[in-house]
């Protein structure tokens, strides 16, 4: 019998799906339209947002809120050092410079108690990065913003649908960003939003999103700098129909984080990377640090499972200008983080599987 191959994510887009972009191509609404429009109205009702911006990734939607806020050549931006590299490079394509921070010891999000310590005369902007759903501490980064005239944008790539004691993550400051790609709750493929409760930072996004003009039909002059950051009604379609999953998609993340949680904590040389479901944190990925990561992923590829090992930290990327600090904790979840099998379509029977195969090969020593 051939051996089940059992992918690192599992997401399902279904006749649901296909149904709604066969709508909009009859519809002739191909391009941005009033599908965006609709999705947009979605997202602000489920988020309690006054504004939501479509765009067409979640590289894109920091991008955007960066120019917004006046971010440019000499400024610095505070952001943490375990992040996908999408957020520093949107820092630094604007010619401004990332200042990274460590992260905390047990969660890979930014150490406020750093993050002060890295503030100079030069810093603009802090960077919130909710990763997997875990939530900064956004008082703490809030209040530091207010304090010493910094904008706080929330990147929320990895958390749509995860909250906190306050609210939703990616609205607890002037501006979020969030993530439609595919490895994401809501996918469509490739896909952004921004969201905030300013009207002054809706007119400018929506100006951003189309090459800084407010209204391409009639263009009358060259106000603002932007670039072509549209969604398409394709996609919209597909991330309104995800939309309408998402409590159900919620409610497997949890039970998926659950099934690992209680099967493989207490095995040596393997611990969780956690995220606090009880009060309401969405783990869409399973992360585990490991001593021998690289053994344990060799043996599961092996028995037909698919993982990823973590991405390097930010201050790996050779073309950022000096960073002269020291990272300990987030070269430690580099070196030793792994996904195992995730995504709101990943079936428990699979779970199942990959944690009995951890547990056998921890007992035999075979990782």
């Amino acid at each position: 019998m051939a051996r089940q191959h059992i992918s690192w994510w599992n997401i399902e887009i279904g006749e649901a799906e296909q149904a709604a972009v066969r709508e909009a191509i009859e519809s002739k609404n191909i391009s941005q339209g009033p599908v965006t429009r609709s999705f947009e109205k979605r997202v602000s009702e489920y988020l309690g947002v006054q504004h939501v911006i479509a765009v067409s990734n979640g590289s894109a939607a920091i991008l955007s809120s960066l120019i917004a806020n006046g971010i440019g050549v000499g400024d610095e931006v505070l952001l943490p050092d375990r992040t996908w590299i999408a957020t520093a490079h949107a820092v630094h394509l604007l010619g401004a410079r990332c200042v990274f921070v460590d992260v905390e010891r047990e969660r890979p999000v930014i150490d406020v108690e750093l993050l002060k310590k890295c503030i100079t005369s030069k810093s603009k902007a802090i960077i919130a990065v909710h990763l997997n759903g875990r939530s900064a501490n956004m008082a703490t980064i809030n209040n530091i913003g207010q304090e010493r005239g910094l904008v706080v944008i929330e990147d929320a790539a990895q958390a749509l649908g995860s909250r906190n004691s306050t609210g939703f993550l990616g609205t607890q400051s002037e501006i979020g960003c969030f993530s439609l790609s595919m490895a994401k709750i809501v996918a469509s493929g490739q896909g952004g939003l921004v969201v905030t409760n300013s009207d002054a930072l809706n007119l400018r996004l929506r100006n951003i999103r189309t090459h800084g003009v407010e209204n391409v039909k009639d263009v009358t002059t060259w106000g603002a700098m932007g670039f072509n950051f549209r969604l398409t009604d394709i996609q919209a379609a597909i991330a309104s129909v995800q939309l309408s999953k998402i409590e159900k998609k919620i409610k497997r993340c949890k039970e998926i984080y659950k099934m690992y949680r209680e099967g493989l904590t207490g095995l040596e040389g393997l611990q969780l990377i956690p995220v606090d479901i009880e009060s309401g944190e969405v783990p869409i990925y399973n992360e585990w640090r490991c001593d021998r990561r690289d053994t344990l992923s060799q043996y599961l590829e092996q028995n037909g499972v698919e993982t990823r090992p973590f991405y390097p930290s930010m201050h790996q990327a050779r073309y950022f200008p000096d960073q002269s600090g020291l990272f300990p904790n987030s070269t430690r979840f580099s070196k030793e983080g792994l996904y195992l099998p995730s995504g709101p379509d990943q079936s428990l029977s699979s779970v199942e599987q990959v944690v009995r195969l951890i547990q056998d090969g921890a007992a035999q020593a075979k990782w």
